[in-house]
């Protein structure tokens, strides 16, 4: 039997294919084989971009603070106090009269 499957690729990275694998009899009703194909992609990131993450960290050592630690306890349980106050029926009914 003669190969006639390929797999197409760009010539500046030929790296990215891992695994190629062939699968006869797939029940494709052609005389073409299933073709399977691992690949890898390394994304390349700026360093400037890589920057910028570092920036927007959050600084967990903050929260052994106890006037940064009471702040962030009554933030979290305004924000979730807020959300039981919210009936899910009330409101999407008040949203589809709006749209409406």
């Amino acid at each position: 039997m003669y190969q006639i499957d390929h797999i197409l690729i760009d010539m500046r990275r030929p790296s990215i294919i891992l695994d190629v694998r062939s699968f006869r009899g797939a029940g494709c009703d052609t005389d073409n084989c299933l073709l399977v194909a691992k690949l890898g992609e390394r994304l390349a990131v700026r360093k400037q971009a890589a920057q910028k993450f570092d920036r927007g960290r959050i600084n967990l050592r903050k929260l052994n603070e106890l006037g940064v630690k009471g702040k962030y306890q009554i933030e979290i349980t305004n924000s979730f106090a807020a959300l039981e106050n919210l009936n899910g029926d009330e409101n999407i009914n008040r949203a589809s009269e709006n749209i409406k």
